[in-house]
């Protein structure tokens, strides 16, 4: 057995096992299958059989009652085909929406890191495009081959039940028709192939491009990303056409063969009438007969192509839902809440091997203080609240919080004791209430007034139309950053967090709005842990600690006061120049 033969089987084994808990319905439509293959083969011959035995005879009452019969299992191979095709599009799309939900979450377990190198796109094709693809192994896929086949099988055994030199006089061209239709399966699935990749490339670029949208219009690049857009749609556009002509080549061919081979048997089936040696409902049976012959070949063909698309699409899913991207999560501190006493011993962290961002890192935080953290660019400031909030995990050292390592807490209870905000403020489609609460359902709407009060912040976001309720656009598009500021900080604060993390909080919003955050600053940081990244040093004077960083080494640490003592250090030299810059 080759290899993609042995892969292709291992994934419809998993596939599966994912159909365990519906196994009574895909048994149910197992047993359909397995009743309409012989009621479609006996149609045909009970055609020839009305022909021969009343009509030729001219028994009306027998023609009655086996039209009737006729009518009957029509009937209900009709009610049959229907009910399979409900049951297995019922079966395809329950299975994909357990398996979207398992990706998903599998996708949030992720650390940082895995979205570091991989793309938007990338996820989102997986998380829709594929899972569809998987939906037609259920709908279109294993069970309705498996239909198909044993249709075709039972026609043949009724052919030649009912005559065996029609019936080979019939196949003469069916070699043809097997060629035709295991070249067209190769070329669809080259074609296939090639519109999957398409299809994840076009979504990576547009998702791309759509979120910095600001940044294209701003440099006017409209241009050059239209014309980026229009080769990667030309690509995408011809893979799809490619498969068309295929389809629209087989199609025909198909057409042409099964009409020779209907073209043989009416020459000879018609010499056998007249010769007697063929039956009027033999001839009349077997154009029914070849049409319940040919077309489950010509659907297998396209089918096959359906299953393997659809496989190597689970391939990619099953790849994902395997890969050890999950953050570590062994902790087993889950409760109470924390004094806010930080350490750092010796740590270091690299995103990339070999390039290190933070460089035997150590310090101390008493519990209530504050430490405001200084640096240029890259010096390494916003990757220390990363590790310590555990968004990446460092190489070497340990970091502790109340004289425990950070890793002996669970996860998610360590994060919910930090508020954290950034400079860039994200929020998501929805209300402004639902950006403040992040849709949590134990926080009320009374609680988001209070604290929003507390800061001043109720004031701003009341003037909005329909203030908490006003409809926040996607990543906050129409509010200003001053706006998105206050809903990012009250959002933190919700949450009574026992360490308070502000990352560059105030570098981009106005004055106006800045007074009211430095107001709210100064009573929340009192009696809290706190930790203040900041450009503008006028800030962070009255921190208790302050820490200089320089190519994610400690360079100063100490109190405004003992490091401009040292006129030659960064953070006198930082703030003189600052200094200077404010005075003209």
């Amino acid at each position: 057995m080759d290899k993609n033969s042995s892969s292709g089987m291992a994934m419809i084994r998993r596939l599966l096992r994912l159909a365990r808990p519906y196994r009574g319905q895909f048994l149910l439509a197992a047993l359909m299958a397995l009743v309409m293959a012989p009621l479609n083969a006996y149609l045909p011959y009970l055609t020839h059989r009305i022909v021969d035995d009343h009509i030729m005879r001219s028994d009306l009452h027998g023609l009655r009652v086996w039209s009737a019969v006729f009518i009957g299992v029509l009937v209900l191979l009709t009610v049959l085909r229907y009910a399979f095709s409900i049951l297995t599009n019922f079966l395809g799309q329950t299975i994909i929406q357990e398996m979207r939900l398992s990706v998903f979450s599998k996708i949030l377990s992720f650390r940082l890191s895995y979205f570091d190198r991989s793309a938007v796109g990338t996820n989102t094709t997986r998380t829709i495009n594929d899972l569809e693809s998987i939906n037609v192994v259920f709908s279109e896929g294993l069970i309705t081959i498996v239909s198909d086949i044993l249709s075709l099988l039972m026609v043949l055994v009724m052919m030649f039940y009912t005559s065996v030199k029609l019936t080979l006089i019939s196949l003469v061209t069916f070699p043809l028709l097997l060629v035709a239709s295991y070249v067209f399966k190769e070329k669809v699935k080259a074609s296939y192939q090639r519109v999957r990749n398409e299809v994840a490339r076009m979504n990576s670029f547009l998702q791309e491009h759509i979120s910095g949208m600001r940044l294209v219009q701003i440099f006017t690049a409209e241009a050059q990303t239209a014309e980026k857009f229009r080769k990667i749609n030309r690509e995408y556009t011809q893979a799809n056409l490619d498969g068309i002509f295929y389809y629209a080549v087989f199609f025909p061919v198909v057409e042409i063969i099964s009409a020779a081979s209907l073209g043989f048997m009416i020459w000879w089936g018609a010499k056998g009438v007249i010769a007697e040696e063929v039956t009027v409902g033999q001839l009349v049976a077997f154009p029914m007969f070849l049409a319940r012959l040919f077309q489950p070949v010509r659907m297998l063909a396209d089918k096959f192509n359906t299953l393997q698309m659809g496989l190597i699409a689970a391939q990619r899913v099953f790849q994902l839902l395997d890969l050890d991207e999950s953050e570590r999560n062994q902790g087993s501190i889950a409760s109470g809440s924390l004094r806010g006493e930080i350490e750092f011993r010796s740590v270091n962290f690299e995103y990339v091997p070999g390039v290190p961002v933070l460089q035997d890192v150590s310090f101390r935080l008493e519990p209530g203080q504050s430490l405001a953290i200084v640096g240029s660019t890259g010096s390494g400031k916003t990757s220390l609240i990363s590790v310590l909030t555990r968004l990446y995990d460092i190489q070497s050292g340990e970091i502790l919080i109340d004289g425990r390592p950070v890793t002996e807490y669970e996860l998610g209870y360590l994060r919910s004791r930090f508020g954290l905000v950034l400079q860039d403020v994200f929020l998501f489609y929805g209300t402004i209430a639902d950006n403040i609460s992040l849709r949590n359902d134990a926080i009320t709407r009374d609680e988001i007034i209070a604290t929003c009060k507390s800061i001043g912040a109720d004031e701003f976001l009341s003037r909005l139309p329909g203030g908490y309720d006003y409809m926040v656009a996607e990543r906050g598009a129409n509010l200003s950053m001053g706006q998105r500021q206050l809903i990012s900080f009250v959002r933190a604060l919700l949450y009574r967090p026992d360490i308070l993390i502000l990352d560059e909080a105030t570098s981009s919003i106005d004055t106006q709005t800045e007074q009211v955050i430095q107001n709210a600053i100064a009573k929340l940081v009192n009696g809290r842990s706190s930790i203040i990244i900041a450009h503008r040093l006028s800030t962070i004077r009255k921190s208790d600690r302050i820490m200089v960083l320089s190519g994610g080494k400690i360079e100063e640490f100490g109190t405004h006061q003992e490091l401009m003592q040292h006129t030659g250090g960064l953070y006198y030299e930082l703030h003189q120049t600052q200094l200077e810059t404010e005075n003209l």
